[in-house]
């Protein structure tokens, strides 16, 4: 069964530049990303449909950001719609949550995970939202959530691990592969932005796709020395990243970016100084074939 792909936006933010290019001086990364006025650059929360895997399943990756956030937080983290923008764009395919078969989440941080909850309502609490999902998410990446370490603790949401739990959909994995989802998606981890992100690796080889998450979160973080102030051990990171694009380029990988505001999917290349950048860049998928 041929698989259709469609890069879905959840509710974009904007961070501090300084924060999400880390050690790269400001004078380097405005020529990149234009910041605004209080110094943020615009991210896209960007989530990858896919239908027809594993038997004709409905697979979302990602969630994103969310609407979750109260109106304070919300202004804290620069989310500047109030609407739950995931599900209005799933709606514009004729689909809600309730049509979703399984759930990857990369790791349990807010920008990726907050798009599980309902939108924001004075006096209540959010809700989580699809009720017929398999929530396949990485072992170490949520007990990380569970436990988390005082560096990163805001970044979790509070009562979502046990939510997840209750529902009895929960999938943890450690392997490559998942039950709900056997062969069909391959999943391979990453310990320098935080413990046991998981990149999920969707198609054949020479022509199947990665969702790159936080280990690569655009164009931009291509660029080896490029890293987040967020991230855990940057020089981690780096040395994963290489293997990472290393592996990606010799298979025909192409890379999907959550966070490039301009950007869904490319095919990484190298020049002739041996340094990684993108080609054939593609703003969005839309029903595409894999």
């Amino acid at each position: 069964m041929a698989l259709k792909l469609w890069s879905i936006e959840g509710n974009r933010q904007r961070l501090d530049g300084g924060a999400m290019f880390g050690n790269v001086p400001r004078a380097l990364w405005s020529r990149w990303i234009t910041p605004d006025d209080a110094h943020r650059i615009p991210l896209a929360c960007r989530c990858l449909l896919v239908e027809g895997l594993a038997g004709g399943k409905r697979v979302l990756f990602e969630t994103g950001i969310g609407a979750f956030f109260d109106p304070k937080l919300r202004e804290r983290y620069g989310v500047s719609e109030s609407g739950h923008k995931l599900l209005e764009n799933l709606a514009a395919l004729g689909l809600s949550d309730a049509d979703i078969d399984a759930v990857v989440i990369s790791h349990m941080h807010f920008d990726h995970a907050g798009g599980l909850l309902s939108e924001w309502q004075p006096d209540q609490a959010p809700k989580l939202l699809f009720p017929n999902a398999t929530f396949i998410i990485g072992r170490e990446a949520f007990a990380r959530a569970e436990h988390p370490h005082p560096r990163d603790r805001a970044s979790f949401i509070d009562g979502l691990t046990e939510q997840l739990r209750a529902t009895g959909r929960l999938e943890l994995v450690d392997g490559n592969t998942s039950k709900t989802l056997g062969e069909a998606v391959r999943f391979s981890y990453s310990n320098g932005h935080t413990p046991g992100l998981m990149l999920s690796e969707i198609g054949t080889e020479g022509g199947g796709v990665v969702y790159c998450a936080d280990l690569i979160p655009g164009r931009p973080w291509v660029h080896l020395p490029v890293t987040m102030g967020y991230d855990r051990y940057p020089e981690c990171l780096i040395d994963e990243k290489s293997d990472f694009l290393d592996d990606k380029l010799a298979r025909g990988v192409r890379l999907f970016f959550t966070h490039d505001a301009e950007c869904a999917m490319a095919e990484v290349a190298r020049d002739e100084r041996g340094r990684y950048h993108t080609v054939n860049e593609q703003p969005a998928l839309v029903g595409a074939s894999l």
